[in-house]
């Protein structure tokens, strides 16, 4: 085996993508010691995105305190690759559901304000690309909390600015944009978005997503109601007509936040990611790529990592293995998919607490294990 490609997902709660693949190397190099590694932690524009671009990019992380979803001071992070030229932002960063506690979440009035203190920290830094990854939020607010960080001003019948969160946006009567940020129309603007949800209606923000982020069922109505205006008021002012565009109700609307004022391109986080660290160029002469995530299952194939990546090696002929903390139902189907075999890494009957703890021993044995078995065949 002369050249491998090492490049999984992280393991959450366990193991970083960067961590997942040092130990996945450290098992192959017992067995094949003398070939070429190259490491290049992956994501999927969810969670971890910004630690595995920076990581594979040999970038830095940007620290600030910024305004969390219910008004109080979180310290948010984001990355700079491509030597600064790129910022990479996660909304939940600044604006996540992990950042409430269950009993205070309430998308009435959460937003999305500290997501734009972000983007306007990434301004300051002269980048010229936005790579912004939408999901966990814990806002409903169409954005509207961003964009106000940004300049737009949104106000109500009597001419006075709105108040924070999804509600207030039932009072919505004129969106002024003269005053955003005019840097953003200089900037390239990615969204890695991995639903397909409109912005209003039985499959729209509130109603999906809504419950989890605290919204009884009185609440989605408000709520739904709140944003079909905001999307008719953003028409009337000459904006797009973004009730009914596919992914417009990601991160509880920012998605249609970015598509109205902004000249943002939404697409799967897997290709932003994989276009991000070059991962076709990486693939070049490789004879083996190992990949994976926490938990193959069937819902694997719909955009998250381990596919992703096994859609462009086998594009180039390249053998696939996949490697996860464990397999669920419908996992066969990645074999249709470019990946050519799946492992999990738990050992035997153990606490999640334990497997999440013995993640690298793990990683590193079970990685060891199908290098022997590859080269016996061999």
């Amino acid at each position: 085996m002369n050249s491998i490609l090492i490049a999984p997902d992280s393991f959450k709660e366990s193991l970083t993508a960067m961590q997942v693949s040092q130990a996945i190397q450290k098992g192959l190099m017992k067995v094949w010691p003398d070939a070429n590694y190259q490491l290049l932690p992956v994501a999927d524009g969810g969670e971890g995105t910004v630690q595995s671009l920076v990581d594979a990019s040999h970038g830095e992380f940007c620290q600030k305190t910024v305004r969390g979803p219910m008004g109080e001071p979180v310290s948010a992070r984001y990355g700079l690759i491509d030597q600064g030229d790129t910022a990479v932002i996660e909304m939940a960063e600044a604006s996540g559901l992990h950042l409430v506690e269950r009993r205070q979440r309430n998308p009435l009035v959460a937003s999305s304000f500290g997501t734009g203190e972000l983007i306007v920290d990434a301004l300051n830094k002269g980048v010229s690309k936005l790579i912004i990854g939408l999901g966990g939020s814990a806002t409903n607010d169409a954005g509207r909390g961003m964009l106000a960080a940004l300049g737009v001003k949104f106000i109500d019948a009597d001419g006075k600015l709105l108040p924070p969160g999804g509600a207030a946006l039932s009072q919505l009567a004129k969106v002024d944009a003269s005053s955003l940020d005019p840097r953003l129309a200089k900037v390239e603007l990615q969204v890695a978005c991995d639903v397909d949800n409109p912005l209003c209606g039985a499959r729209g923000a509130s109603a999906v997503f809504g419950p989890q982020k605290g919204a009884n069922d009185a609440m989605v109505e408000q709520l739904d109601k709140a944003l079909m205006q905001f999307a008719k008021v953003v028409s009337q002012c000459g904006g797009p007509n973004v009730a009914n565009i596919a992914g417009a109700g990601a991160a509880g609307g920012m998605g249609a936040g970015l598509l109205a004022f902004t000249q943002a391109q939404l697409r799967p986080g897997i290709d932003i990611v994989t276009d991000a660290v070059s991962l076709k160029e990486r693939l070049k002469g490789v004879d083996l790529v190992v990949t994976g995530e926490g938990r193959i299952d069937a819902q694997t194939v719909f955009g998250k990592t381990p596919v992703g990546v096994a859609r462009h090696a086998r594009e180039l002929g390249i053998p696939v293995i996949a490697i996860c903390g464990s397999v669920g139902d419908g996992a066969e189907a990645v074999y249709e998919h470019g990946i050519d075999a799946v492992f999990d890494v738990v050992p035997g009957a153990m606490s999640l607490e334990q497997a999440l703890a013995d993640g690298a021993i793990n990683l590193e044995r079970c990685a060891e294990n199908l290098a022997r078995a590859m080269r016996l065949s061999r």
